[in-house]
């Protein structure tokens, strides 16, 4: 995926209450369906870009589950995510090479960039900053990815160079100029 995949031009952002009906539609196909939490929760994320506790509710309801069961599993996996997410997921690798090779470092100059801490999104919600434990590319250490896109031997010095595609391509979108 690149610069621009998460949305397109004819995309509008659809309210709350919209997403919450096609959510109703979503659980009508799983009300019976023995195992749907998990399927369920990666849809309805999907469509909303987190899970927000409306609609943990609303599935809690329609599965006839605890709101604690539900809530549970959000929170037992590190996938679900409960605030809204950036356009663009940053995630620096702190495994052990990209670790040694200067990854601290990197997430510092992120942080400094972003002007958020990790799990968190820019105010802007262009942004959301994670980190991951190895990304399989050790040898290009240290290592970012921005959705799908990696980046490789970055330096901290560079790391608003590599944002900045991202930022024009965001605020065209918001513009009404890109995809």
């Amino acid at each position: 995926m690149s610069i621009g995949d998460n949305c397109c031009s004819t995309c509008k952002q659809a309210t709350e209450e919209e997403l919450l009906a096609q959510l109703d539609d979503v659980l009508a196909g799983y009300a019976e369906v023995p195992g749907a939490l998990i399927p369920v929760l990666q849809i309805t994320q999907a469509m909303f870009g987190y899970l927000p506790e409306t609609a943990l509710r609303k599935i809690s309801a329609r599965l006839n589950k605890p709101y604690s069961e539900v809530a549970g599993v959000v929170g037992f996996y590190s996938f679900f995510n409960t605030v809204p997410r950036g356009r663009h997921v940053v995630r620096v690798c702190l495994g052990t090479a990209c670790y040694v090779r200067g990854g601290k470092a990197v997430l510092a100059a992120l942080k400094a960039a972003l002007r958020v801490e990790v799990g968190e999104t820019t105010a802007d919600r262009v942004f959301s900053l994670d980190v991951g434990r190895c990304f399989g590319a050790c040898g290009l250490a240290p290592v970012i990815m921005i959705d799908d896109d990696v980046h490789q031997r970055v330096r901290p010095s560079r790391v608003v160079q590599i944002l900045d595609p991202y930022r024009r391509e965001a605020k065209a979108v918001e513009q009404g100029d890109g995809k």
